[in-house]
């Protein structure tokens, strides 16, 4: 195989693992740093995304110095399927795995962590199977399979959670077990898509290894020749509202539905929490990824308040004023998130408060940090216009209009809240405005400018595979 072809293989592989996993988490960057044999000008990196910027003292700490990419092992291999792993380097922001094979003597991808990612074992399957498909191409050495690996990790979604799942359980339980992964998973996803009398359903079904079933103490157990099929979607959902709001699980073997039980649930047992429109998927404690729309996704669905979190500790605020901020602002979010209506909040930090904000005034202002106060605060937001919070975690107005002069930056595809937050911040100083939109977002706003703005990133085939001592040095 020529090195045109090969970077062709390389850049088929990164561009579907990208695409892949930006439909399954956020928008994602991926990397990779290769050698087709153990010399080290052969260690090469394809990073068209500028992802490993900023990481370069790491990566010549571990790559030129410790040499971890050598592996005497790998030199051993015969079959063209055999791939020696290595795990997750566990790098600050960074999610990674490779290994060696025959045909590529080493490989390791990088991936994004994001901030809401429910957990960093799926990915790591994906990146797996990136390394498996990509050392499958070079030894074929066919153009005809080119296109396959792109697809094939673009849709590798269901693949990764149930590899990890399945993986997991082998190291709690041994080989032995009889839950079968592909099919409960597609039957959360058809539960979670199927009304009863207009209702999303709601509720917990626990998956049972059935050897450990006599571990549980069952509310209502039902006898074998009726236990209802785990198959029939439609009668499943109706029996699910028997432990909506309720500590209650609904408990299967995997086949079949045995019994209600509130018992704490055996070893390796899965569990899905259907929350309406969306849900969870546990394994034991470990939360594994979420559900919406008949697709498993990998975030928690905790607002993004990681940009605020960093400007307030650029202000003046004490720490313990930064974290009540904090508590507070991240309570309002969920609160207009959970029951889908928009709201805005204006975190006026000025000493004392602006009095120039138009809106309803409060004769005494609210303490948020009091729990009463603030159930009735998270109602003031579904009125029209802004909450006015002050920086000691008051509310001093609701109701706030937003006003000010047109701005660089508009976006009407955005709508008349987020726009009005552009021109209102533009010309006030020390205010940082929190947008959530009724679709989940939430934008940070400061000086006119959006804080928490998506980056598109864009790559070329044609980008360069440098030695990474060459990398390096540019950096």
């Amino acid at each position: 195989m020529g090195n045109f072809s090969r970077q062709l293989c390389i850049y088929h592989a990164l561009e579907g693992l990208r695409e892949g996993l930006s439909d399954y988490i956020h928008p994602s960057r991926v990397a990779l740093i290769y050698a087709l044999t153990p010399e080290e000008e052969n260690l090469r990196i394809y990073d068209p995304y500028d992802l490993l910027r900023g990481h370069e003292p790491i990566l010549e700490e571990l790559f030129l110095k410790k040499k971890i990419w050598l592996q005497t092992e790998a030199q051993k291999l015969s079959h063209l399927r055999e791939l020696v792993k290595f795990e997750n380097l566990k790098l600050s922001g960074l999610i990674s795995f490779g290994g060696w094979s025959n045909s590529l003597y080493y490989q390791k991808w990088f991936t994004e962590h994001h901030f809401d990612l429910c957990s960093t074992g799926p990915i790591e399957r994906w990146l797996e199977q990136a390394t498996r498909l990509l050392a499958q191409d070079f030894a074929l050495e066919s153009s005809l399979t080119l296109g396959n690996t792109a697809l094939v990790l673009e849709g590798l979604g269901l693949h990764a959670i149930r590899d990890y799942i399945v993986d997991k359980r082998n190291e709690l339980l041994g080989l032995d077990t009889h839950l079968r992964i592909y099919p409960l998973l597609k039957s959360i996803l058809e539960l979670s898509k199927t009304k009863e009398e207009g209702a999303w359903a709601r509720g917990k079904l626990a998956f049972v290894e059935p050897s450990l079933l006599n571990t549980l103490d069952f509310e209502i157990s039902f006898p074998q020749e009726e236990q209802p099929s785990l198959h029939n979607i439609k009668h499943v959902r109706k029996l699910l509202t028997a432990v909506q709001h309720t500590e209650m699980k609904m408990i299967s073997d995997g086949e079949k539905i045995v019994g209600i039980s509130k018992s704490p649930l055996p070893k390796s047992s899965l569990k899905a929490d259907f929350r309406g429109s969306h849900g969870f998927l546990y394994l034991d404690e470990e939360l594994i990824c979420s559900f919406q729309d008949g697709v498993f996704r990998g975030s928690n669905r905790e607002p993004n308040l990681v940009v605020l979190e960093e400007l307030l500790l650029e202000t003046d605020l004490s720490e313990e004023q930064r974290n009540n901020l904090l508590k507070v602002v991240t309570s309002l979010v969920k609160a207009s998130q959970s029951h889908k209506h928009g709201c805005s909040l204006i975190l006026d930090l000025n000493e004392p408060p602006l009095e120039d904000i138009a809106g309803q005034n409060l004769e005494r202002p609210l303490n948020l940090l009091y729990l009463p106060h603030l159930r009735l605060a998270k109602s003031l937001a579904r009125v029209d216009g802004a909450l006015h919070l002050t920086r000691d975690a008051t509310l001093k107005k609701f109701a706030c209009l937003l006003d000010g002069a047109r701005v660089s930056g508009e976006d009407r595809s955005r709508g008349a809240r987020f726009n009005s937050a552009l021109r209102f911040t533009a010309r006030r100083e020390k205010v940082i405005l929190i947008v959530v939109s009724a679709d989940r977002p939430v934008s940070v706003i400061q000086n006119g400018v959006e804080l928490t703005a998506r980056c598109f990133w864009s790559g070329s085939c044609f980008c360069e595979h440098p030695s990474l001592k060459e990398w390096l040095q540019k950096g």
